[in-house]
């Protein structure tokens, strides 16, 4: 689910499968969703290993999503000027808008207690996430961020085609330069919906221990989101996602996306969002 306009995306969630293979050593995250900022014991069970790379596969694989956005960047600067001539002719409003997120969470179980002590906790780091405009300008002002219908009439034209070949999720390539998101990972949602996911969902915050991503593992093997319940599925895949992290992995989901963007028809979505709450600017 996705929302545009100033405001920010819902998240999907997944139901967490317990994991069959147990690595030798687990460490776990804290948590802040538990009581006094601890994971629950239904996260401990279900939860994938801590996800971490040596520092120096850490750095590979920041340079390579760096070099990655800067390359599709350029690529497609000639599709950036014609989707931002398409936007203004079609419809009044800016041509990007803007959405809150929530990116990466840092904590670790060991850290001092001090961040449990936070007050309105978010669950990681929120940032300012950028997308093409596809609805119309306060498209949602009526009813709030509701899920969107296939043939959703809030939507523009141009709007409509930028969905379906995903091409509105191209200005995320600035928020992987800025260290904001990677090219993949779990897709990162609004404050709102993860603080209401992070109390109905156990493991939920976990997805939150990797760098959210504009193309995931979840996203390329799950057809869009329609409800709820299609997001509780694709949590399985974020939590398989962060076992598997590395360079390799990444760059098999990348070649993945490709194929995805290139067949709008087929079942799994690229931008990760599927039904998407209306935006306004």
């Amino acid at each position: 689910m996705r929302e545009e306009n100033g405001a920010v995306s819902s998240e999907l969630t997944l139901d967490v499968g317990r994991d069959r293979r147990r690595p030798r050593r687990r460490r776990w995250f804290r948590d802040s969703s538990g009581p006094g900022g601890s994971t629950t014991r239904e996260e401990a069970r279900t939860s994938p290993s801590e996800p971490g790379l040596s520092r120096s596969h850490d750095a590979l694989l920041r340079t390579i999503n760096v070099l990655v956005a800067l390359l599709c960047l350029v690529v497609l600067s000639p599709v950036i000027l014609v989707v931002a001539v398409a936007i203004k002719l079609d419809s009044r409003g800016p041509i990007l808008y803007r959405q809150l997120r929530i990116g990466l969470d840092r904590r670790r179980r060991d850290q001092s207690t001090a961040s449990s002590r936070r007050t309105g906790d978010l669950g990681g780091r929120p940032f300012v996430m950028y997308k093409f405009r596809t609805m119309h300008v306060n498209a949602e002002s009526g009813t709030g961020p509701v899920w969107a219908s296939q043939n959703d009439g809030r939507t523009t034209r141009v709007g409509r085609f930028l969905r379906r070949h995903r091409l509105d999720e191209i200005p995320q390539f600035w928020n992987v330069i800025k260290g904001d998101m990677s090219v993949v990972g779990p897709r990162p949602e609004r404050p709102g919906f993860v603080q209401i996911l992070r109390d109905e969902i156990d493991g939920y915050s976990l997805r939150h221990r990797v760098p959210p991503g504009i193309t995931g593992w979840a996203q390329v093997n799950r057809t869009p989101d329609q409800s709820v319940e299609d997001v509780r599925r694709k949590l399985e895949y974020d939590l398989e996602y962060m076992r598997r992290r590395s360079v390799w992995f990444d760059l098999r989901v990348m070649l993945r996306t490709v194929v995805v963007v290139t067949e709008p028809e087929t079942p799994a979505s690229s931008s990760g969002d599927g039904a998407k709450p209306a935006e306004g600017a």
